[in-house]
């Protein structure tokens, strides 16, 4: 039985009106993605949308929160006035697990670590209406795609990986808790009208190469930008024959390349899922609609009238890809990685090998790795590399232990890990003899940020698929090429591995004994929330203060980081993970791991007030003791990476007023709005170069704020000379009240106060 099939009969019999309507708007057949867009506008769309440049409001179906951003989300709904959240809503426990030993001893220390987290969250989804997905239950992505996406419908969700759920055919986003928080409060949720970026997949992939490959070459083409402010649709007929968890993992990592998500056309590869995952149901309403749930006919024949961009890809010529390090959009063909290494001195030698996370853990991608585990064991092979399996669920897990492939790991010499995320956040107790060391590890993860898996700037992090890391596990060996090259094994013959051969599903059928789930009270009004006030990891919340009507002067500039400077550089996860409930105490890592332009150090910025370097969590704190404001100054794509609105509620929790950069990620600008903080980018990028280590700053304009105005920054410089720059924004009237009123949920405080 499926969770709100009510829901779902209700969005599919809304759709066919709802779509006509839209198509008479525009006046042309319509993409998936504009089918969906319409048809969860809040309002009736009274004329056509402008792709890139109209702020609609959206009513989505659903939202979804791991236990990492629901801590911060829920603190701040809980204040908002409501008694139950408006739309189905689901808390995952996914992040807080640290992986160490193994799935069972991880599991036991994390329950009784986290314990007063987990208990908070527990109860606060008993009292709001929220189910609750214990430790150990899987991945919130995995899990929402087994238990929640459908074909056509729209979701939220407080992780830059929601998109996951497009592998099912429906629009979801990664946003902030504050955006989270309008949804279960039952307001609009904002949106600027995304573009669209066609991809076309023709042909058909064979041996080595999955669907991994063909976001590690999108990642290539379009880089970690590319598909900023866009949705990015697959279609043609390689789209057709990949698995609905193929078409999940190309949509997950759609976030690497910076895109508000990824969709696949409804097709029967998404209904025999459905189907296998216990919604029969949902697939034969899906079925009665399908025409609804895809492009249109004439978009598909004429895809350039319909795409702002499109790109095409022969699956046939496709060959696996090794993506890194230190960014998801190094692509590298396999064909061509020995070289690169001897070019580029990468450490050849793989230490370590891991797979699974929300991006590869589906039962076709750990069959297909056992499946190498297996041929390699049994021509004389065993894993050089340490070899760690991350299952996405405990469906996945149960499944695939009862069908003998953990027990293949385990004579590989695999150590099964536990449903979380684990080292693909930082959340792995690494095993290494010198941290200083220069080192190579392969994941089948999505991201490999400098220090993202193991808090280490030594480690290279390469993303490949499942199957090749498991031949880089096997060989030991980073140049190594499986297609082509041979292993020697125990008895010195050469060998080759046999291609990858593996199951899109289980033959035997799903099985799991305890999934996990908690269902909410039905009356959640005598429910006692859990939060003592001795704690140092939850703090409930205080409200911002509002904007005090006058341009700003005298701030020092805080920090000018320099190059990629991602949320985990604003606000690292790792060790910091047990803050995330207790903004003060996690605001002691902000920006430590961004590199200040004027010594090129981590958390090292003078302080204007003794002229001493300090690291930036102490000196912030020195200025807002002080009463005096300060400036964040960044580089192109600033706050690119996870969703997590931390990295915003940090520099405004410690008083930064405003961060001025060249270029915004788009969810790290959407959560800076949200928080009530000035998200301002250069009009002339050069002028990035005129900010000095020990300029006062000044902010002009801000009192006739309005869409499409411009602020003027004054930089006084020490010598005595001053530069008047140029700033741009994209607020409209709607986030320019956010920022007057010191924050979007200080706006909706007070609508639920005038009901």
């Amino acid at each position: 039985m499926a969770f709100d099939l009510d829901l779902i009969q209700r969005v599919y019999s809304q759709l066919p009106e709802k779509i006509a309507a839209a198509r008479k708007l525009l006046g042309r057949p319509l993409t998936q993605a504009e089918k969906i867009l319409y048809a969860h506008s809040y309002e009736t769309a009274n004329k056509a949308l402008e792709r890139g440049k109209d702020y609609v409001n959206f009513a989505p179906d659903r939202v979804a929160m791991q236990d990492a951003t629901a801590q911060m989300a829920l603190l701040q709904f809980m204040t908002c006035g409501r008694d139950k959240v408006a739309v189905p809503s689901t808390v995952h426990c996914d992040h807080l697990i640290q992986a160490k030993t193994g799935a069972a001893e991880d599991l036991a220390t994390a329950n009784q670590v986290n314990k007063e987290v987990y208990d908070f969250l527990s109860s606060i989804s008993n009292k709001y209406g929220i189910g609750f997905w214990k430790p150990g239950a899987g991945i919130i992505h995995q899990v929402v795609l087994e238990n929640y996406a459908f074909p056509g419908g729209m979701m939220i969700g407080t992780d830059s990986h929601t998109p996951n759920a497009g592998g099912l055919g429906m629009i979801a986003i990664g946003v902030g808790g504050a955006d989270a928080v309008d949804v279960m409060a039952g307001l609009p949720w904002e949106l600027k009208m995304p573009k669209l970026i066609g991809v076309k997949l023709t042909g058909k992939m064979s041996g080595w190469t999955s669907a991994k490959d063909i976001i590690l070459k999108v990642a290539g083409i379009l880089t970690v930008k590319g598909g900023t402010g866009a949705i990015v649709e697959y279609f043609g007929e390689g789209a057709e024959s990949l698995s609905c968890t193929g078409k999940g993992t190309i949509c997950n990592m759609g976030a690497e390349i910076g895109a508000t998500c990824s969709l696949f056309g409804y097709d029967d590869k998404m209904g025999d899922y459905l189907r296998a995952t216990n919604r029969e149901d949902i697939a034969k309403l899906a079925d009665g609609v399908k025409d609804h749930l895809r492009s249109d006919k004439e978009v598909y024949e004429n895809p350039d009238l319909f795409y702002d961009q499109l790109i095409e890809i022969n699956l046939s010529e496709l060959e696996p890809y090794v993506n890194g390090p230190f960014t998801p959009d190094l692509a590298t063909p396999i064909s061509q990685m020995a070289e690169a290494v001897k070019q580029h001195g990468w450490p050849d030698a793989v230490e370590v090998a891991l797979i699974g996370s929300c991006t590869n853990s589906s039962y076709e991608d750990i069959s297909r790795s056992a499946f190498i585990a297996k041929n390699a064991m049994k021509k004389g092979l065993k894993a050089k590399s340490e070899f760690t399996i991350t299952p996405g669920s405990e469906m996945v897990r149960y499944t695939i232990d009862r069908d003998g492939m953990l027990d293949t790991f385990d004579q590989m010499g695999g150590i099964v890990l536990a449903n979380a995320c684990g080292p693909c956040i930082g959340q792995w107790a690494r095993h290494i003899d010198d941290p200083s060391r220069k080192n190579t590890i392969v994941t089948s993860f999505n991201r490999n940020f400098a220090k993202r898996n193991d808090g280490l700037s030594s480690t290279h992090a390469f993303v490949a698929s499942p199957e090749i890391v498991t031949a880089f596990a096997i060989a030991g060996s980073l140049s190594f090429n499986p297609l082509k090259d041979k292993l020697k094994n125990e008895a010195g013959e050469e060998v080759m591995l046999d291609e990858p051969v593996g199951f899109e599903l289980p033959p035997s059928g799903f099985s799991v004994e305890d999934a996990g789930y908690q269902a909410p009270a039905t009356d959640g009004s005598k429910v006692q929330v859990l939060v003592s006030p001795s704690s140092d990891r939850l703090q409930l919340l205080e409200p911002f203060s509002a904007w005090e009507g006058t341009d700003l002067h005298n701030m020092k500039l805080l920090i000018k980081a320099f190059g990629k400077c991602t949320t985990d550089h604003i606000s690292m996860a790792g060790p910091w993970l047990k803050y995330r409930g207790h903004l003060d105490n996690i605001s002691n890592n902000m920006l430590i791991g961004a590199l200040n332009a004027f010594n090129m150090e981590s958390n090292k910025v003078k302080n204007q007030l003794t002229g001493e370097y300090g690291e930036v969590p102490a000196v912030q704190r020195e200025y807002k003791a002080k009463g005096i404001g300060s400036v964040v100054v960044g580089d192109e794509n600033y706050g690119e990476g996870s969703s997590r609105e931390h990295a915003a509620m940090e520099p405004r929790h410690l008083g930064v007023r405003a961060i001025i950069v060249k270029s915004f990620a788009r969810i790290h600008e959407t959560n800076l709005k949200k928080q009530g903080m000035l998200a301002l980018t250069f009009a002339d990028k050069a002028d990035y170069d005129k900010v000095q280590e020990d300029d006062t700053i000044d902010l002009m304009g801000l009192t006739t704020l309005e869409p499409g105005s411009q602020v003027t920054m004054v930089l006084h410089h020490k010598d005595g000379t001053s530069d008047n720059v140029l700033l741009n924004h994209t607020y409209n009237n709607q986030q320019i009240e956010w920022f007057k009123a010191g924050g979007a949920l200080n706006v909706i405080r007070q609508e639920f106060a005038a009901q």
